[in-house]
């Protein structure tokens, strides 16, 4: 029928235990990374020691420069690395967006703009630019080829000769 439900006091007490093991857990972890690096700071940063003379001195500082610099340049190296990591997962996620193909396409917002507009908007408003665009099309003349009309127009001329009273008059006198 129905399956046996847990009491309230007996899911607290549990909650309770789960809660006091993980408090224990993350404690644990806290400590065992303090001795972690605790360790790496003891293993990479010696103890000073302040030499005496002005020219010990100075290689202590051409050594702690180049130290620094060797750092520099690994932190760089890292950066430039997890960056490029970066850009690759974003690249990955689109294309498992493509497979899957539950992108959907916003809707877009018709604009009306005019063509300098828009190349200004493209081009930045550095250029100025004006465009004509009927200025760069082709000429075009439409020629009238007299010829063809003549030879299928000759029969269709005389019937509109001969149309109206002008045209019947026409036709009377030419048979007479």
């Amino acid at each position: 029928m129905s399956e046996k439900k847990m009491t309230s006091s007996r899911r607290h007490h549990l909650k309770s235990l789960i809660l006091g093991i993980a408090r224990d857990l993350l404690t644990a972890e806290e400590k065992r990374v303090e001795e972690e690096r605790a360790r790496y700071m003891e293993e990479k940063c010696t103890p000073l020691s302040l030499p005496g003379s002005v020219q010990e001195l100075q290689d202590l500082c051409k050594e702690l420069h180049q130290k620094t610099d060797v750092v520099d340049e690994e932190r760089y190296d890292l950066t430039v690395k997890v960056a490029k990591s970066e850009k690759e997962i974003e690249d990955l996620k689109i294309k498992v967006q493509d497979l899957i193909g539950k992108f959907k396409k916003p809707a877009l917002k018709k604009v009306r703009m005019s063509a300098d507009t828009m190349l200004q908007a493209l081009l930045g408003s550095k250029h100025k630019v004006s465009l004509d665009l009927r200025a760069n099309l082709k000429q075009v003349k439409k020629e009238v080829k007299e010829e063809e009309k003549e030879s299928v127009g000759d029969w269709r001329k005389n019937i509109e000769d001969k149309a109206g009273m002008d045209g019947r008059k026409k036709m009377f006198e030419s048979e007479a």
